[in-house]
């Protein structure tokens, strides 16, 4: 959320290395959808809006826009999903992209 916040990237940066110390995970899944979408979903639900739910689409807009800058800048460990596609088609891309980029690889020979 330090994008939507207006925060710098290295404040995030510094942040995360006090926390993570180093680890980092082999799959990070982004689940890419417009501000507008996202928020529908959420409202669609039902449930009372969270205090992010409640901030407006330029947050969720800049949101977004790290997230796919962290992707855009490491392709190795991200994969972005079209997350605007129905529930089981997005369920389904998950376990196609878990299964290509976390399945061992063969044995030599």
């Amino acid at each position: 959320q330090c994008p939507g916040l207006g925060l710098p990237g290295e404040a995030y940066r510094r942040l995360a290395d006090l926390a993570i110390e180093g680890c980092a995970p082999d799959l990070t899944l982004i689940l890419d959808i417009p501000p507008e979408a996202g928020m529908a979903r959420a409202a669609a639900r039902g449930a009372a809006a969270d205090r992010y739910e409640r901030l407006d689409a330029g947050f969720h807009a800049r949101v977004r826009a790290g997230f796919l800058a962290i992707a855009a800048a490491e392709p190795g460990r991200c994969a972005v999903l079209d997350a605007a596609k129905p529930v089981e088609a997005v369920a389904a891309a998950i376990r196609a992209t878990v299964a290509e980029r976390l399945s061992p690889a063969p044995p030599p020979g």
